[in-house]
């Protein structure tokens, strides 16, 4: 039982945290990243055949775009 407060706690931190403004700077990453996963998202799902290593990078920027995105939306200012 207390093992499952403690995830609720967790994961109730994490909301709360996400929801908090973010620095100036990271908004910028945060749209830095929503651009790059965009851009591997066109790459991956284009209509035309691509060869194989275009089509990974794509996947790369998928997912380097999408952890970006959340790390950036998870950063609050230090003293709050």
């Amino acid at each position: 039982m207390m093992r499952q407060q403690k995830r609720w706690d967790d994961l109730s931190s994490v909301g709360e945290r996400i929801q908090q403004e973010t620095p100036p700077f990271f908004k910028k990453l945060r749209a830095l990243g929503l651009i790059v996963a965009a851009i591997g998202t066109s790459i991956v799902m284009a209509p035309v055949a691509l060869p194989a290593l275009l089509t990974t990078i794509g996947g790369y920027l998928i997912v380097g775009g999408s952890v970006l995105t959340a790390i950036s939306q998870a950063t609050v200012e230090e003293g709050e």
